[in-house]
């Protein structure tokens, strides 16, 4: 596993939460006082990265405007991909 930075447009986000709105502005603020403290988590999968935690931080980076996000990154095997996607 290794810690880096990725475009926001790079993450695949297959499965939709909703959103605590008091949460992601909360986010917004946390992060632009002194950016992102936890890293999101991906998964890597024959070179693309899948996201399927931290989608306030996402929705929150994406609000303000940033077009990176600070990630964990654990490369996968598709069998693993599609455990996550049932």
């Amino acid at each position: 596993m290794r810690v880096d930075i990725l475009p926001l447009a790079a993450i695949r986000r297959p499965l939709q939460r909703s959103l605590d709105e008091q949460k992601v502005r909360s986010l917004m603020a946390s992060i632009e006082a002194e950016g992102l403290r936890e890293p999101i988590e991906v998964l890597e999968v024959e070179g693309r990265f899948w996201g399927f935690n931290g989608c306030h931080r996402v929705a929150a980076h994406e609000r303000l405007g940033l077009r990176t996000i600070r990630a964990r990154i654990r490369r996968a095997t598709p069998q693993v991909l599609r455990m996550h996607l049932l």
